[in-house]
């Protein structure tokens, strides 16, 4: 979603109010969870859905 919006991990960090690391623990799925607060920031800055930047795996 980031890339069709042609916004980098800085420019989000700086948009949602969260640090670059944050972002990329999240953006490689190692994050263990996400609070509903943040994704709907990332979601309002990025112009989505929950479900266009969540994937489910086993």
């Amino acid at each position: 979603m980031m890339a069709r919006r042609k916004m980098s991990l800085n420019e989000l960090s700086q948009k949602v109010g969260l640090t670059t690391v944050n972002l990329s623990i999240l953006k490689t799925g190692k994050a263990r969870g996400v609070r509903f607060a943040t994704l709907e920031a990332i979601c309002k800055v990025l112009e989505c859905q929950p479900g266009d930047i969540l994937e489910f795996k086993e």
